[in-house]
């Protein structure tokens, strides 16, 4: 059963993203793409089961919003040598993204937009369901 989730604010302070309906979803994808054409750049952290499912889930969001495709920091650990749940952080005024072991988070999407020019633009959203922008 869907959660009745159905702004931005009502996702603060969730440890993990709600069960969403396809109308909830929408609502969300559409609320978030006004706030985010307010920025200039984003750092992104997805909380999942595994660096597969988190690799996943940034590629996804970075087509939808045809973001061009952040690479991996060297200075990481592998991603086929990580195993269970992660966290990846990836940050667009860098380009680069890394994941870590994590244990004991929930599962989603959290997006925060920067603007130096107009600091009230400035926000985190989510968590958002890890395939908000592919389903």
């Amino acid at each position: 059963m869907a959660d009745a989730s159905r702004s931005l604010s009502d996702l603060r302070g969730l440890r993990t993203a709600p069960d969403l309906s396809a109308a909830d979803a929408e609502t969300l994808r559409q609320e978030l793409l006004s706030q985010l054409q307010r920025c200039e750049w984003f750092t992104v952290g997805v909380m999942a089961a595994s660096a597969e499912a988190a690799v996943a889930a940034l590629r996804g969001l970075e087509t939808a919003l045809a973001w061009e495709a952040l690479e991996f920091d060297p200075s990481g650990e592998a991603l086929s040598s990580i195993d269970g749940p992660v966290f990846l952080k990836a940050n667009q005024n860098t380009g680069r993204f890394l994941v870590r072991r994590e244990t004991g988070l929930g599962e989603g999407l959290l997006i925060t937009g920067h603007n130096p020019v107009d600091p009230e633009a400035e926000d985190t959203w989510g968590p958002l369901p890890l395939d908000l922008f592919t389903a």
